[in-house]
């Protein structure tokens, strides 16, 4: 037993100049950084902004991969096949803290993934076509009531949170809604702008198409009215409480060397801190919104257990 003790001591220690060897010289290849959202739309646009920053400051290519779908969840989901050495990273929205409640997956969001940082998180907001016969919330709340079933909206997929928040708020009011899932912000876009539904429950993403005189902005859901639409109330003006920001962040897979989750976090938390960042971000009124890897861990678990009372509350979580 003591001879064993000796060499497992002796291994750990012959591990720690490796270790610190592998730390000192990663990267030493391109670091794949997977969204989950497609091409086109807020997310993409901003987390392209923060790759080609943290590019050079690693001096290596941050390659950006979409993989759109399944609620945003599919990049977390990609952590669980991938090697734990820093070289593939994903984002990481808040519907990863749901997935458990709603679907039987094998892997646990907190235990099994490494978390980063956190780097920004959505405004959000209900909008309609320009046209619309629905001028003003008040309305929007009318012609539901008057029509069950028949007011569509659209989301970036089902159990995001535009469309837990637009569930929430039909609750609240005693609406039935139809709900109409879509990938992303931009096939969202390209489908209200075609009239296939009534309105749209989304990011900031459509902010270029309100400007353009495309879209009207119904409500926000932050604490605060947004700047670009000081027209638009909050959902707590309109005697709603609810507030909905979503942050995100970054993840890399489970067991990932400290050392190396410590490089990717300066590293981005340098990204994010660059102007060209603040100027994509600030074009769907999105602001930096920094959670240093301890915090942001904390923030999940926090996360991990109040998703599960949203999920209980709207009737949503899957059988036991």
């Amino acid at each position: 037993m003591q001879r064993r003790r000796v060499i497992q001591w002796g291994a750990a220690s012959l591990a720690t100049p490796a270790f610190m060897a592998q730390a000192q010289s990663f990267p030493n290849k391109p670091i794949k950084l997977v969204i989950a959202f497609p091409a086109g739309g807020p997310t993409d646009i901003t987390m392209r902004a923060l790759a080609d920053n943290a590019s050079k400051i690693l001096g290596q290519t941050v390659i950006v991969e979409n993989k759109p779908g399944a609620g945003g969840t599919l990049p977390a989901q990609a952590l669980q096949t991938s090697p734990a050495d820093g070289y593939t990273l994903a984002q990481i929205p808040l519907g990863v803290f749901r997935l458990p409640y709603t679907t039987k997956i094998n892997w646990d969001p907190i235990k099994d993934i490494s978390y980063v940082l956190n780097v920004t998180g959505y405004a959000f907001g209900v909008v309609v076509p320009a046209d619309s016969q629905l001028k003003t919330w008040t309305h929007f709340v009318a012609w539901a009531k008057a029509n069950p079933g028949k007011l569509s909206y659209g989301s970036t997929g089902t159990m995001t949170s535009p469309h837990l928040t637009m569930e929430l708020i039909a609750q609240q009011l005693g609406l039935e809604l139809l709900h109409v899932p879509y990938k992303g912000s931009a096939d969202l876009m390209q489908s209200i702008l075609g009239g296939q539904i009534m309105a749209a429950a989304d990011s900031t993403g459509f902010a270029p198409q309100v400007e353009a005189g495309k879209l009207r902005v119904l409500n926000t859901w932050g604490a605060e009215r947004l700047a670009k639409f000081p027209d638009a109330p909050t959902l707590k003006e309109l005697g709603l409480n609810l507030v909905q920001n979503s942050p995100f962040g970054i993840g890399a897979p489970k067991g990932t060397p400290t050392a190396v989750v410590k490089r990717l976090h300066d590293a981005f938390k340098q990204a994010m801190e660059q102007e060209s960042y603040r100027t994509a971000l600030a074009r769907y009124d999105m602001v930096p919104m920094y959670m240093s890897t301890a915090a942001y861990q904390k923030f999940a678990q926090e996360t991990f257990t109040r998703e599960k009372a949203l999920v209980e509350k709207l009737g949503l979580a899957k059988p036991s």
